[in-house]
């Protein structure tokens, strides 16, 4: 089943440009793509259960759903979103791109103390106390303290998980990372911390790229949909929208949570911009 939300209708697709094809996939394969789950766990379940059934319903094909990274921080339960995504790996279905915010949560989780700065002042204590560590052991005590009781208390075989993401996933003529790539650079010369973490240099670019990028990390208030690339952080631990992209030969389209008044979601209007937090 394809939903249509209505903040997805804000944006008319880009149509291509004159003598220039669609991107494509490869006959007999289906794509689906996620953007920033942030903790959001039942979001993630009810978008995973959506892509099921929009599966099902187009007909045999070979089935990747890839998780373009940050699956914790910020959100209610990290921990359950991690199993979530967990599960599709091991079903061999799912593939995980390594966020920059997973790469906060590793080094932090290793017990290196500027980490755990770093990672409670971007969300980081919803996604500890998800893992079920105490609140009072948060608040009492020095980085230090705390990063020994990560180093305790984080199962090790979600940290290897999510240390094991992927830089960059290559499929067809789509290119699917993180944050971006820096432009100029060819795909094979990209570095690691630019895919988790380039923002202004990328979404302001309009260069060809060599293949169209998918990405999260930019939060904008709808799938923000370029030439060059397709963004689709539609901030759901703020809004409550969780995104998907669906891809078979030359087609797209697109999933979406509906926003929960009762969770307490605010559905702000959200630009396409660093997050409120500013720094990652």
């Amino acid at each position: 089943m394809q939903i249509n939300l209505p903040f997805l209708k804000r944006r008319k697709p880009a149509a291509p440009e004159a003598g220039r094809r669609s991107p494509t996939v490869p006959d007999g394969e289906r794509v689906y793509a996620i953007g920033d789950v942030h903790g959001c766990a039942d979001e993630l379940a009810t978008l995973l259960d959506m892509i099921t059934k929009d599966h099902e319903a187009r007909g045999p094909a070979k089935l990747t759903v890839i998780f373009l990274g940050d699956l914790v921080n910020r959100g209610p339960d990290s921990a359950r979103a991690v199993r979530l995504v967990r599960d599709l790996l091991a079903s061999g279905t799912g593939r995980l791109i390594k966020g920059n915010h997973e790469e906060i949560f590793v080094s932090a989780a290793r017990g290196h103390r500027q980490a755990v700065r770093t990672l409670l002042r971007n969300g980081g204590r919803a996604t500890l106390t998800s893992f079920g560590i105490a609140e009072d052991d948060i608040d009492r005590g020095s980085y230090g303290d705390l990063s020994e009781i990560l180093k305790r208390d984080i199962p090790r075989e979600d940290i290897s998980l999510l240390d094991a993401g992927e830089d960059k996933i290559a499929i067809g003529d789509y290119l699917f990372v993180h944050a971006g790539v820096r432009p100029g650079i060819s795909i094979a010369h990209q570095e690691s911390s630019d895919l988790r973490w380039i923002r202004e240099e990328f979404v302001e670019s309009d260069k060809d790229h060599g293949a169209l990028i998918v990405h999260g990390h930019t939060i904008c208030e709808s799938v923000d949909r370029r030439r060059n690339r397709i963004g689709i952080d539609t901030g759901a631990y703020r809004s409550g929208v969780l995104t998907a992209i669906g891809l078979e030969s030359d087609q797209q389209w697109f999933l979406a949570t509906t926003p929960d008044r009762s969770s307490g979601h605010s559905d702000p209007e959200l630009a396409c911009s660093a997050d409120s937090l500013g720094a990652v």
